[in-house]
């Protein structure tokens, strides 16, 4: 169990440690790069695995949340779960406590707060740069990405980074939807990509070729991924950042993730 994190619906951070919900939706899609960045801003994070323990949690109780990625569709409404998220998402919207959404996160924000998500018109795979109208908010990259849907921002939202495929960044309110993975490591790429070479080599891509590029792009992804990370808190958010014990060391060491999963759809 990583430092500072604890069961979803733990007892209450101690002093004035920042409390955080990370909300995941499979055992392969795990914090990685942002839990080690949370333990160094010192918070005290809950994760809630929602597709196996529900959601009772009080969005009130945190000072923002995360919602990471899953292989299936924010559209998808025959997910068991999805409408249990989506009813968390809107409390917490409702209860002006900042949301950061990561890929089929940021889909399911966009969602929750009145835009839409939709197959994108192709699929976008690998490391791959974004263009960024911000880029102290929303480096460029290139980021890892695996989505075959994309989403429209919420009416009034500020889209921030985009591709030909899909809008990757927008802000609405305290709030931030990401279409790309800043927060993979090795260990998540490789998990993603070993049971999935049959479905990358449908679209071009040679799987051997991508595991072995992404530990240098995992490493120099890492000091942009914390920087975008702050900014959501310091500029979005509008929240005061706590000090960086290891700020000098942006490489996140491997996450144990399980590498048996069966093909999948989109992350």
């Amino acid at each position: 169990m990583a430092e500072g994190k604890r069961p979803a619906g733990g007892d209450p951070a101690p002093g004035s440690r920042r409390r955080v919900l990370v909300i995941t939706h499979e055992p392969t899609a795990p914090a990685g790069l942002l839990g080690d960045w949370l333990d160094d801003r010192g918070a005290a994070w809950d994760e809630l695995a929602i597709y196996r323990d529900g959601a009772d949690v009080a969005p009130a109780d945190y000072d923002f949340i995360v919602s990471l990625g899953y292989e299936g569709a924010a559209y998808d409404d025959s997910l068991p779960w999805l409408a249990t998220e989506i009813e968390l998402l809107r409390a917490a919207a409702a209860a002006d406590v900042p949301i950061l959404g990561i890929c089929f996160g940021g889909q399911l924000l966009a969602r929750v707060l009145g835009g839409r998500c939709f197959p994108a018109p192709r699929a976008e795979i690998g490391w791959l740069p974004v263009r960024s109208d911000d880029p102290e908010l929303v480096p460029e990259g290139p980021w890892f990405q695996w989505h075959y849907d994309a989403f429209e921002p919420p009416p009034g939202a500020r889209i921030v980074a985009r591709t030909d495929a899909a809008i990757h960044a927008f802000v609405a309110g305290r709030n931030l939807g990401l279409q790309f993975h800043p927060e993979v490591t090795a260990d998540i790429v490789a998990a993603w990509v070993g049971p999935s070479h049959e479905v990358l080599a449908r679209y071009g891509i040679d799987a051997a070729e991508l595991l072995a590029e992404t530990p240098a792009r995992v490493q120099a992804a890492a000091r942009p991924a914390r920087a975008l990370f702050d900014a959501f808190i310091t500029r979005v958010a509008r929240l005061q950042l706590s000090p960086s014990p290891s700020a000098g060391n942006p490489q996140a060491p491997p996450d144990p993730v399980s590498a048996d999963r069966g093909p999948r759809t989109g992350r």
